[in-house]
């Protein structure tokens, strides 16, 4: 999914307020690499949502959702 973003989104879009292609990547990598369970759905949830917002040039609210799938990926690593 974070491909088809990089090649769609602005390029005045690359790097507002964390909502960068990198960090969809490395966020997304997180979550794929978490257990089956609803931490996992929750965060694939809200990357969906960052991408979403992403390609409609809403940076803050992409920032937003892709904090919150990166702080579900922290709790679940920090569960282990």
């Amino acid at each position: 999914m974070a491909a088809v973003i990089l090649a769609v989104a602005p390029a005045s879009a690359a790097n507002v307020g964390g909502c960068s292609g990198a960090n969809l990547t490395k966020t997304e990598s997180t979550v794929d690499a978490m257990a089956d369970g609803p931490e996992r759905v929750m965060g694939q949830k809200e990357i969906a949502l960052a991408q979403t917002a992403m390609l409609n040039g809403k940076m803050g609210e992409c920032a937003m959702h892709l904090s919150k799938a990166t702080h579900v990926g922290a709790m679940n690593q920090a569960s282990k």
